[in-house]
């Protein structure tokens, strides 16, 4: 029978309150966490719906998946999740200073960011020969439909998010004539419009521009003893952008269109030690590593040009190892290698205060806590595999809540560590240890 003005109309109206009930019922979350810290690369999470303080027995986990060995946090695009892992049957405990070979297999895991539940994946032998050799280090970068990974022994490789198909890939090592640093390539690369900038090594190549799309080389820029492990930076600085690229050697700055040099300054790692990316405040610029190996830099206003306030000062500044510090209106929070949290003020370096309190009354060497600003708290990830919310402010620092999300399942200095920066996405967050990759409800949907 044909439908009559007024049923068409009742069923328009059903329709549209239905669409409009779903919406009001089902919380929207379209935010990624498309690469190490997030989409800003600044460890920041902006989603609105996430709880204040953790319910009773814990947030819940929604799913978990089977991994193997790594140290690379997950990425989340749209409704993926990109996970690398290792898979040996070989004993992967190296003291930290040594390097053992173990044959092996990395893998790329294509996850259902719903259901956990394996999309693709891709699987390559190698060999390592690095000092913690549980798995790779770098987080993957999801760029449109590509998706982007960098293996502990330098298989950079392109790949097509929908199915897993290898775009490009290049061996940086062998291409390169270089070998991989003590603790593994471990430099997050970055995009940068249509370029893919990685820190390479080998001579004259310590940083390599790439075209994102083919592989193919652009520019290349430096030599240094070793490739270090801090991820480069883009800052807007004298007027124009400056690529901030550090080596345990130096920190410079290039143009990122063609890696013409604009400055540099020595630095001096200790061990090849440089892991933090190099923060920038107003017209001041600060990195810092193990064994109080610290450089402020006051940068030029008309052209591009550097220089130094002080370096290596042991009761100034802040020397992180194995964590990024964060940057907030000119203070920054950061794990120190005593393993205690400082707020240090830029650009005099004055520790505002110290505790251990994210990791317990009594620091301990080298101890990491993975930091995350949502609104006007902190959220830190633990080597204890605890999840704590917590202020920092210039006064000190408050801690709210805590709850265990995941079992330490790595060994560093004689004690169990979660060494993995999680992800925090879709209002949840996405963490691994090297067994499993779970994710966790952080809302009250």
């Amino acid at each position: 029978m044909p439908v009559t003005r007024v049923e068409w109309l009742c069923r328009l109206g059903l329709l549209i309150f239905c669409v409009w009930a779903s919406t009001i019922s089902t919380p929207v979350f379209a935010e990624d966490w498309p690469q190490s810290m997030g989409p800003g690369r600044d460890n920041r999470w902006t989603t609105e719906e996430a709880i204040p303080n953790f319910p009773a027995g814990g947030p819940k986990v929604l799913w978990e998946s089977a991994v193997a060995g790594g140290y690379a946090g997950p990425a989340v695009a749209a409704d993926r999740v990109f996970v690398t892992d290792f898979v040996t049957q070989a004993d992967v405990k190296v003291p930290n200073f040594d390097r053992r070979e173990f044959a092996g297999t990395e893998r790329v895991l294509c996850l259902d960011a719903d259901s956990g539940q394996v999309i693709w994946q891709h699987a390559y032998p190698v060999t390592y020969g690095i000092s913690y050799p549980a798995g790779p280090r770098c987080t993957p970068l999801v760029d449109e439909e590509r998706v982007y990974t960098l293996g502990a022994e330098g298989n950079l490789i392109c790949f097509q998010v929908g199915d897993g198909e290898v775009r490009w890939q290049r061996d940086l090592k062998s291409e390169y004539e270089t070998k991989s640093p003590l603790w593994g390539y471990a430099s997050h690369p970055l995009i940068d419009g249509d370029k893919l900038i990685c820190v390479v090594g080998g001579k004259g190549s310590h940083t390599i521009a790439f075209d994102k799309r083919s592989g193919r080389e652009i520019w290349r820029y430096g030599t240094a003893s070793e490739q270090g492990y801090s991820p480069a930076v883009i800052i807007e600085q004298a007027g124009v952008r400056q690529l901030i690229v550090t080596s345990p050697d130096f920190v410079a700055a290039v143009n990122p269109e063609t890696g013409q040099e604009y400055w540099k300054q020595a630095y001096g790692a200790s061990n090849g030690s440089i892991i933090m990316t190099p923060l920038h405040f107003k017209n001041y610029l600060y990195v810092g590593g193990y064994s109080n190996r610290n450089l402020m830099l006051e940068l030029g206003t008309d052209q591009p040009t550097a220089k130094e306030l002080f370096r290596d000062k042991t009761k100034l500044g802040v020397s992180p190892v194995n964590v990024q510090p964060f940057l907030d209106d000119g203070i920054i929070y950061g794990m120190d290698q005593s393993g205690e949290l400082m707020a240090v003020e830029i650009p005099s370096g004055e520790r505002l205060w110290t505790t251990g309190q994210p990791l317990g009354e009594r620091p301990v060497r080298n101890g990491t806590a993975f930091m995350v600003k949502h609104g006007d708290r902190f959220l830190l990830f633990c080597e204890t595999g605890e999840l704590v919310i917590a202020k920092l402010s210039r006064e000190g620092y408050e801690e709210m809540d805590r709850v265990a999300i995941i079992e330490p399942t790595n060994n560093a200095f004689g004690r169990p560590v979660a060494w993995y920066p999680p992800a925090y996405a879709n209002g949840r967050m996405y963490v691994r240890n090297d067994e499993k990759c779970i994710c966790v409800e952080l809302t009250e949907r």
